[in-house]
């Protein structure tokens, strides 16, 4: 059972109840550097350290619904904090460790955070917005012995004035539990509010979808600067006492392989940019990894094109299923999963207790079957989330009648799965026709000399709006290639397709959850200022 006498709270379910179920002793990670040693965690360390971090908050006056963030690389700190500040009934928000010292001020401002959780390595960039941010009381440093000063102080040095011993007051469903900021990929970011009744959903679909349980080996390979890393790399597998796989290393088609093998996952959790980049290894190169053990690989992010979970079924001899949800849904609300067949490049079915629909963008009223729409979801899921912080507005506005209008287009065929088309403002109308640049991007990838591609909507006097690809090659680069482009697109997919201009790049900018920053390439081709880049990805 999930709840018990009405507990509700994320963090005393993810790691009391688990012990109390009789796993105090199961690893519920086992963590791996990036020079490769290893670390055992139980699920009684777990609820030990998160009841530390509990207690730190209550012995520094942290009142209840107070905001504390975390940022932090992969290291075993971030879930013991995560937890922690759950236990205690705080708001959890986390940070890319990655991001620059604007974005940082943005979120850390714009949420009135009053602790941060870092590290020696990361706070020199908080050093340099510490004295605008004043709101915020404490820095907590986690890899130093001594305190720095009245405001910033050691981890360790509070750790060892505090017991592990936390009891959890009764949480109900509706206190508020997990902030994340979205990408802003269309402003400032906005803080999603969560809920600790999301843990339903989450539970939910990490079974339903994901097929965990409690004897799986699990490895979802987002940050936890992002709601996958938080959602299906705490919460889910942890409310089901799964063990998990966390790397602290960066991607390495080498390394990611032999931890697939070596470590004998059994469900894997990713990323279709992470997949792409697999794909540039030569087939035999893969024969040398036993993944015998790996049932099923998920991806999350941004569409599945085609063309990888072709080469996931001739290369891997596995199906790679696609997974779609938003920082506002807190949970998988569409997807592929075993047992249904795979229609490659859909997003899928709803999950259950999912009503998903296609909204008319004419009347809003339903759509017809293979007609282009809003997406929507039928409003009141356990995850969705509560609010946008300090913007209710704008959340109202996300909401038309019944339903929660997502920001995608998308179509449902006649079995009742769902084709994402793109995003309201990416779709690209071209003398009358909608093109998706899904559709674009995924022909593309069929070419041996391309590597990625991205397509964007160029104003244009005649045809109101011309397509422009961003190519980025194996290392052909040449105006040949460029023709060849043409002519494939042309040929592939309609001659409305044709891109008025192929740029070939070094990098197409994507954010750190995979999805490709399309409002930055206009910028780039207009030479207007591309706004906001603080989530963008760097590999």
């Amino acid at each position: 059972m999930l709840i018990k006498n009405n507990q509700y709270n994320i963090g005393h379910i993810c790691s009391t109840l688990q012990c109390e179920k009789g796993f105090s002793e199961k690893v519920a990670f086992k963590f791996i550097t990036s020079k490769f040693q290893e670390k055992f965690y139980t699920f009684k360390e777990l609820d030990s350290y998160s009841n530390q971090v509990a207690n730190i908050l209550q012995i520094l006056d942290i009142n209840k619904g107070d905001i504390v963030f975390t940022f932090l690389s992969k290291i075993p700190e971030q879930f013991f904090i995560f937890l922690g500040v759950l236990k205690y009934e705080a708001i959890i928000g986390t940070l890319f460790p990655n991001f620059g010292e604007e974005a940082l001020y943005d979120r850390l401002s714009d949420s009135k955070a009053k602790v941060l959780f870092t590290k020696k390595s990361l706070y020199k960039k908080i050093a340099k917005i510490e004295d605008r941010l004043t709101q915020l009381k404490y820095i907590l440093i986690v890899d130093i012995d001594e305190d720095i000063s009245g405001k910033v102080l050691s981890y360790k040095k509070l750790l060892n004035h505090v017991s592990d011993k936390f009891v959890s007051e009764i949480t109900s469903p509706e206190t508020p539990s997990v902030l994340h900021y979205t990408s802003g990929s269309t402003g400032k970011p906005k803080g999603v509010l969560h809920l600790h009744k999301a843990i339903l959903m989450i539970n939910q679909t990490a079974g339903e979808i994901l097929q965990l349980n409690g004897e799986e080996k699990y490895w979802c390979t987002a940050d936890q600067g992002w709601i996958t890393g938080t959602s299906y790399g705490i919460i889910g597998p942890w409310s089901m006492g799964v063990t998990q796989l966390h790397f602290e290393g960066t991607f390495n088609m080498e390394n990611y392989m032999r931890l697939l093998s070596s470590e004998k996952i059994t469900i894997w959790y990713t990323a279709p940019t992470l997949l792409r980049m697999l794909m540039n290894g030569e087939d035999d190169f893969y024969k040398q990894f036993d993944l015998s053990n790996l049932k099923y690989i998920f991806s999350v992010g941004e569409p599945l094109n085609p063309e990888i979970i072709n080469w996931s079924r001739r290369v891997l001899n596995k199906d790679t299923y696609d997974t779609w949800f938003q920082t506002e849904t807190g949970a998988i609300m569409i997807a592929n999963r075993p047992g249904m067949a795979i229609k490659p490049g859909s997003m899928g079915k709803p999950v259950t207790s999912i009503k998903g629909e296609i909204i008319s963008k004419s009347d809003l009223r339903e759509e017809k079957i293979n007609t282009p729409g809003y997406l929507c979801l039928k409003k009141d899921w356990p995850s969705m989330f509560k609010t946008y912080l300090k913007n209710p507005e704008i959340y109202e506005n996300k909401f038309k009648g019944d339903h929660y209008f997502t920001g995608d287009e998308a179509k449902m065929d006649e079995d009742g799965y769902f084709w994402f088309i793109g995003r309201s403002d990416d779709v690209i109308n071209t003398a009358g026709h909608l093109i998706s640049p899904f559709e674009i991007e995924s022909a593309l990838l069929e070419l041996p000399e391309v590597l990625e591609a991205a397509a964007i909507a160029v104003p244009d006097p005649i045809l109101f709006e011309a397509i422009v690809v961003f190519i980025k090659t194996r290392g052909n680069d040449s105006e040949e290639l460029k023709l060849k482009i043409r002519l494939y697109l042309s040929n592939k997919l309609s001659t409305v397709a044709t891109p008025k201009e192929v740029i070939l790049t070094e990098n197409i900018p994507k954010t750190k959850s995979g999805k490709i920053m399309r409002r930055v390439l206009k910028a780039i081709y207009s030479g207007q200022d591309a706004g906001d880049i603080s989530t963008m990805e760097e590999f």
